[in-house]
């Protein structure tokens, strides 16, 4: 299974590299979770290499029922974070830089503090701050959504692209992290809305979940850390111009695109 692992994770920096989609793994390769994760790690720690990135955190994926269905999986999945994926409310993209962006309006978790490897929903809203966010998923596979399988996914770090980090607040109580209400606007017209209870029936949950799924594989979820949570909604086709996301009590982020 090392030559796998091997094989496939050259695979995918070659597709970064060229920026030519592939077919999904699934057509060459039988993997499970476990392998599939062994790559992301690999895929990773050669990127980090490579390019003198470093791990920024992680993303939560598949927090609703729906696109569990999707992968036939019943749990989130998660991708890591590099400081590369990052970006701020307000900043450009260009649509050359990517594959086949989505947009999915997430709220993002800046830890405080290390988190215990149990860590519950109180210690993570006494660990964290939070931040309007938008998630930018962007795999590189051809013809991607909805026709990914789980080991695909997992393989492709969760099909991580960017994230957008708007100015972080003290988190809201449990109760109202659960109620947030969220608009998504492109050029100034609303085009979406959803509430947090969505993701997981709420976006703190998602985090417990991760801490928990972390656990088992050795690692923690440490200070200063972003945790993309889920998103309130089916993920977008992105298109050439600005997209807006207003979330209630939190505030606004912001991109755009060129």
């Amino acid at each position: 299974m090392a030559n796998a692992v091997n094989e496939i994770t050259q695979k995918l920096l070659k597709s970064h590299d060229t920026k030519q989609p592939i077919e999904f793994i699934r057509h060459t390769h039988t993997l499970n979770e476990e392998t599939a994760y062994s790559i992301q790690d690999e895929f990773i720690k050669r990127k980090c290499e490579l390019e003198n990135d470093k791990v920024a955190g992680y993303k939560i994926s598949m927090t609703s029922a729906e696109t569990q269905a999707i992968a036939s999986t019943h749990e989130p999945a998660y991708g890591t974070l590099l400081v590369s994926h990052v970006i701020n409310s307000g900043d450009s993209v260009s649509l050359e830089s990517l594959f086949s962006p989505m947009i999915e309006p997430e709220i993002m978790f800046i830890l405080t503090e290390d988190l215990t490897p149990e860590a519950d929903e109180e210690e993570i809203l006494n660990k964290s701050k939070i931040a309007p966010g938008i998630e930018v998923p962007d795999a590189r596979y051809i013809d991607w959504f909805p026709n990914f399988s789980l080991a695909d996914l997992l393989s492709d770090n969760t099909a991580t692209g960017l994230v957008v980090i708007a100015d972080d607040i003290d988190p809201l109580s449990f109760e109202e992290m659960a109620n947030v209400n969220m608009e998504l606007a492109y050029n100034g017209e609303k085009i979406s809305e959803g509430l947090s209870s969505a993701v997981l029936e709420n976006p703190v949950s998602s985090v417990a979940w991760l801490a928990k799924k972390l656990a088992k594989k050795g690692k923690t979820l440490e200070k200063d850390m972003v945790i993309s949570s889920g998103t309130f909604i089916s993920p977008l086709p992105v298109e050439k111009g600005t997209y807006t996301v207003k979330y209630s009590d939190i505030g606004q982020a912001e991109i755009t695109f060129v």
